[in-house]
């Protein structure tokens, strides 16, 4: 009998989302609710697994923990990109890795629910409404006519870009390899480069995968060519962001507002300045976090156990 453990399943949900009853008889299921400090502490509970399953990159495998791990055979990752796994390492390991499908349509979602959010002060309001507070304390801001910047134009970035076009809202967007015939078939306007975009966007969201030429892009000479009404929304990768460089520019109201859902840290420490700021709507890491993509995620995974132990794995990456 293996051993299959299920890292970072913080609501629990993972031996119920899909039916595991056709590998009763040939793993252990051990369900991980919380995080793991140290890489210690991960090493300890998972060390006797064969199996481990991730739930996106909440824990990275860098290759100094697959070295670690020597009973370790299947890791296996819900979607098919997952950039904190040294898949390298893996193969040098011995670990076969194998991905799921994933749906692009709740990062999508829950970008407008923090532009929304941020454009009306629903937070505040809603606060204000529930104590006895003030009624109606603020002026919403208004999203058609205005300009949404978008950095990034893929399978997310298009359908924000959609959506904001239903909302008559002007949408231009910008990234290294975006040409004007792609954004042309979107209907939206190809900024000239990232400042031009920045400088012109009411609301900026980012939609790039974080890789070297991305990482740190947005940093303090960038927010600073931001205008002081506008917002940024991050639903992407934390490290595009300069985090220090953005909290300044909250801190110091060089900008309205942010709306984020991802962090340098995860989950983010009980004092980190995220959790008070009063221009930031800041969310757990909910984007990819909806049923649809769990009842998804899950039954592939146990397809793809199935497969490898029948010898012939599905879905591998690298």
């Amino acid at each position: 009998m293996l051993t299959c453990a299920i890292l970072d399943d913080y609501q629990g949900v993972g031996p119920t989302m899909a039916d595991w009853s056709g590998l009763t008889d040939r793993i252990t299921l051990r369900d991980l609710r919380t995080t793991f400090a140290t890489q210690d502490a991960l090493v300890d509970a998972i060390g006797d697994c064969e199996i481990v399953v991730m739930m996106r990159e909440r824990t990275p495998f860098p290759a100094e923990l697959f070295a670690r791990l020597p009973k370790l055979r299947l890791l296996l990752t819900s979607g098919l990109r997952n950039l904190s796994i040294d898949l390298a390492a893996a193969k040098a390991h011995g670990v076969t890795v194998c991905g799921t499908a994933s749906h692009p349509e709740p990062p999508v979602e829950l970008t407008w629910a923090l532009i929304l959010g941020l454009a009306r002060h629903l937070v505040p309001e809603v606060q204000a409404l529930r104590t006895g507070g003030p009624w109606q304390s603020s002026v919403g801001s208004d999203l058609a006519g205005r300009r949404l910047g978008l950095l990034g134009l893929g399978k997310t970035g298009a359908r924000v870009a959609r959506i904001g076009q239903a909302f008559g809202m002007e949408v231009s967007a910008w990234s290294q390899n975006l040409t004007a015939e792609r954004a042309a078939a979107e209907g939206v306007a190809l900024a000239p480069s990232l400042e031009a975009l920045l400088e012109a966007s009411d609301i900026v969201s980012i939609h790039l995968v974080l890789g070297a030429r991305t990482r740190g892009l947005v940093d303090d000479a960038a927010l600073r060519r931001m205008r002081p009404e506008a917002f940024l929304i991050n639903t992407s990768r934390a490290a595009i962001v300069d985090e220090a460089a953005l909290l300044a520019a909250l801190t110091e109201n060089r900008i309205a507002g942010a709306g984020l859902d991802v962090y340098e840290t995860e989950p983010l420490p009980p004092n980190s300045p995220w959790r008070t700021l009063p221009n930031v709507l800041a969310t757990p890491h909910l984007g990819y976090v909806t049923e649809r993509n769990y009842r998804t995620y899950f039954p592939e995974i146990v397809e793809d156990i199935s497969a490898f132990l029948d010898g012939v794995p599905i879905r591998v990456l690298g």
